[in-house]
């Protein structure tokens, strides 16, 4: 079954155990993201991702595998809490699925979240940095065929111009996708900094690719939990999680005031 077919399919399973046939915007919340559900409006409902078709449940502590209807201002935002992992050893298109399947739910944009290392020594811990464009170290594609797909404006630049309206002290960065679950090496780093990566983590590539190739609108929002290895010291996935969930209150914050102006767009 094409990955096209599958997403909807879990697109209409959705609808049905939600009651919301068309959602308009999507958010998928990664590590030190996910409180920001509770803060965003109120919830219509909340489903496990393992009960949809194409999902499996998560296999990585401090991930959350739910997806909830919540209404912002009116309008059904569909909120991926959580997401599936390369590293998990999953195929390339279980990591696309959900937001093919917003895509399918009727979507126009979607915001993708993440916790990344800084490559760049300008950004420390706490900072939120908005994704300008990435590097794709993963090796790999989700894309079916020959889908020939025009990345030029892949994060857009429309939303990143929202994003500074809201919070004109935001930076924005290169992201590195990179395979996990190890952690980067510090020549790894290293090398990414000569190719003009910022931030490093193991998520968003492949949907951000996925996302485009449906016709949404991107945007990619990177929570830094610590600096890369080879800057500050050895690396530990608790001290992310710790630091990510020091920093919920302003990643809420800056959802709850962007994801108006996006949905009003």
């Amino acid at each position: 079954m094409s990955g096209a077919s599958l997403a909807e399919q879990a697109a209409q399973e959705l609808a049905a155990r939600t009651g919301v046939n068309r959602h308009d915007v999507a958010l998928v919340l990664g590590s030190g993201w996910a409180g920001s559900a509770d803060v965003l409006g109120p919830k219509v409902s909340d489903v496990a991702t393992a009960e949809l078709p194409g999902f499996a449940a998560p296999g990585v502590t401090g991930h959350a595998g739910r997806v909830r209807s919540i209404e912002v201002h009116g309008h059904p935002v569909l909120t991926f809490v959580g997401r599936t992992h390369l590293y998990e050893g999953r195929d390339p298109r279980a990591v696309a699925h959900p937001v093919r399947v917003a895509a399918a739910s009727g979507c126009r944009a979607v915001v993708l979240t993440n916790a990344c290392g800084a490559i760049n020594e300008a950004f420390r811990p706490g900072d939120v940095v908005v994704i300008a464009d990435h590097i794709n170290m993963t090796g790999v594609s989700q894309l079916d065929g020959a889908d020939f797909v025009d990345l030029s404006d892949l994060y857009s630049s429309r939303l990143r111009a929202q994003c500074r309206a809201v919070d004109p002290s935001l930076a924005e960065g290169v992201y590195v996708g990179y395979w996990g679950p190890n952690y980067e090496t510090p020549a790894e780093i290293r090398a990414f900094r000569t190719l003009g990566g910022d931030l490093v983590g193991m998520s968003t590539v492949l949907e951000a690719i996925a996302a485009r190739a449906a016709g949404l609108e991107v945007l990619g929002l990177s929570l830094v939990t610590n600096m890369a290895a080879g800057i500050a010291g050895p690396l530990s996935h608790d001290e992310v999680l710790e630091r990510g969930r020091a920093s919920e209150r302003r990643a809420g914050t800056l959802l709850a005031a962007l994801l108006p102006q996006i949905l009003a767009s």
